[in-house]
């Protein structure tokens, strides 16, 4: 009988054990964000991509875009 109290006793500390180590390893953020920090370089990249893209495009002279005629695009009945 003596043999299960130390068990049961034993167990207990080592459970309290990994509880205080969770609870200092979530206040001290080793679960903040998993998966933003990898992300990061792939979007940093297609924006920086983007904005080359797009400052070259800034050089060009744009066509200018005219409206459709509403009057050709209805059918008489």
């Amino acid at each position: 009988m003596g043999i299960i109290t130390l068990l049961i006793s034993i167990s207990i500390t080592i459970a309290l054990l990994f509880l205080a180590i969770f609870i200092w390893s979530l206040r001290s953020g080793q679960f903040d964000d998993t998966t933003t920090p990898a992300m990061r370089m792939i979007f940093d990249e297609r924006k920086s991509q983007a904005d080359q893209r797009g400052s070259m495009h800034s050089l060009k002279p744009q066509k200018a875009v005219s409206k459709p005629d509403p009057d050709k695009n209805q059918s008489s009945i």
